[in-house]
């Protein structure tokens, strides 16, 4: 076994360990490879089990992060899902395993850029990248199945819970951006949202309007 192949088997472990055991969410985290959205000298630790820098100032989440909130987006295989925050493309490509298409928004075009070529360098089909205001969604695409937001809003989006379909989820960071943050799964009902507590993360803030660069 390579190292490579030691360093994901471990990867998988901590996944587990951390109470990841949706085997369709398990699955599609073995399958991408989290290296593939790594650069320079953080390469080397992208099995580990920890946020890393990526460009622009943001990061790629930690796997078991990025296994939470995926289990709890219980995505099905005809969804259709919207991501916040693309960053790298990691979340989405895991997110095309699991849906029949995914639409992921990011306000750095220069990292728009790089995940679309990563996605493309994988074969993956039914991702569209789009450098856009993710605070305010995609509308035009609107309802969407599932959202999953990628950075921390200081309450739930009204613009975004308005883009969800009735049953439909959505999981978002919620809290004051210098603090750890609340994790919350949000359902919409025909009585209105419906609130789960998943735990306590940290995320960037959800910012308005489109990054420099």
């Amino acid at each position: 076994m390579t190292f490579d192949a030691e360093a994901r088997m471990r990867l998988l472990f901590a996944l587990r360990s951390n109470g990841i055991t949706d085997e369709r969410v398990l699955n599609a985290m073995e399958k991408i490879d989290r290296a593939r959205f790594v650069r320079g000298v953080f390469q080397p630790r992208a099995y580990d089990d920890t946020p890393l820098p990526i460009e622009c100032g943001q990061t790629i989440s930690q796997p078991s992060v990025v296994g939470m909130m995926t289990q709890a987006l219980d995505v099905r295989p005809r969804d259709k899902v919207l991501e916040i925050g693309c960053g790298s493309g990691y979340q989405a490509a895991i997110l095309s395993q699991l849906a029949r298409r995914v639409y992921t928004l990011e306000r750095y075009k220069p990292l728009a850029r790089s995940a679309q070529t990563t996605l493309q360098q994988l074969d993956i089909s039914n991702v569209t990248v789009l450098a856009a205001d993710g605070a305010v969604g995609l509308p035009e695409q609107a309802p969407f199945d599932r959202i999953l937001v990628t950075a921390a809003a200081e309450d739930v989006p009204p613009a975004l819970l308005a883009q969800l379909r009735i049953g439909g989820i959505m999981v978002v960071p919620v809290g004051q951006s210098d603090h750890v943050q609340t994790l919350l799964k949000v359902t919409r009902t025909e009585a209105g949202p419906d609130y789960t507590t998943l735990g306590e993360v940290r995320f960037v803030p959800l910012v308005e309007g489109m990054g420099d660069g």
